[in-house]
């Protein structure tokens, strides 16, 4: 029994495919299927029920790989505890970052940290909060960057900064006038939303909520990616609300749509690194933080007259 076979093991558990296991493993599915047939073989017992589509674990498969999470995860703390002794900041550092944060975030601070940390491995995964969390969980991810409150005893959170929330309007939009929005403005019925599972979809609800308004609408346009409710706003439909970090490269006189900001209190959001092992990498992730908070520009460190939405 290897530690190899036990990360093919629970691959194949997250994704409930053996072709797919293997690619996010980096091996071949030939490589990945023999590799767990030896496994089972040394077990004499089947781990999957390969009949299903998509695959599932049996009794003694759910067993096994449950076990198996917990020596990955001890295996890993061996090697965090050597880094840790080590004077030098070095080694992987696997973050996950949600969809509506990566793009703008990320490169504002990437390459000032990889300088400043070139022992440093940054390893970045860009997932909804919920697969984050889970990420956290199962030790799979060292750190995260999201936007939401975590009640879980065992994840530590620190807020990075607070991001207001600003209005992309098509330029027949009524609300183009109005020098500034306010809560009160905003229909559900006429904002672009992100899909399901968004945490930046679910915190437009609530100021929508704010403002008493329910959805009336005749268009219905789902989207994971902020970009493309960027371009249906351009193309002279309706409107959306972007975070703040999203609109650097958006040209305010030559652009087809109208960016408004909102009068105080500003509806925002509180950007937190999230951790769970608070005893170790505990000097990466205050590197990491630090970085962060140099190339946070100061309009997002000011958080007064801003409302929360959590």
């Amino acid at each position: 029994m290897t530690l190899t076979q036990l990360k093919y093991v629970v691959a194949v558990d997250k994704y409930r495919h053996f072709a797919t296991a293997a690619e996010k493993s980096y091996v071949t599915q030939p490589t990945l299927s023999m590799q767990i047939h030896k496994l089972e073989d040394e077990l004499d017992a089947t781990l999957f029920d390969r009949s299903k589509s998509p695959v599932i674990p049996t009794e003694i498969g759910k067993k096994v790989i449950e076990q198996a999470k917990v020596i990955l995860r001890d295996s890993k703390r061996i090697t965090d505890l050597a880094q840790y002794e080590d004077n030098e900041l070095r080694g992987t550092f696997r973050v996950g970052v949600i969809p509506t944060i990566a793009p703008y975030l990320v490169p504002r601070f990437l390459r000032s940290f990889l300088q400043d940390y070139p022992g440093i491995e940054p390893v970045f995964e860009e997932a909804l909060t919920g697969e984050i969390i889970q990420g956290l969980n199962n030790d799979e991810l060292d750190a995260a960057i999201i936007a939401t409150p975590v009640d879980k005893p065992h994840i530590y959170t620190e807020e990075l900064y607070v991001e207001p929330f600003i209005g992309y309007l098509s330029k027949s939009h009524p609300l183009v006038e109005n020098e500034r929005l306010t809560v009160d403005d905003l229909d559900q019925s006429n904002i672009w939303l992100l899909n399901e599972g968004h945490c930046f979809r679910d915190q437009t609800i609530k100021i929508c909520k704010e403002a008493g308004k329910q959805s009336n609408s005749s268009i219905e346009f789902r989207s994971g990616n902020l970009e493309t409710l960027k371009k249906l706003v351009e193309q002279n439909f309706g409107m959306t609300l972007l975070p703040w970090t999203a609109i650097g490269d958006i040209d305010r006189e030559k652009n087809s749509a109208v960016l408004k900001e909102f009068s105080d209190p500003v509806p925002s959001r509180k950007i937190r690194l999230a951790y769970s092992r608070k005893h170790l990498k505990k000097n990466i992730i205050a590197a990491f933080k630090k970085s962060i908070c140099d190339a946070v520009p100061k309009e997002l460190k000011n958080e007064q007259k801003r409302m929360v939405i959590e």
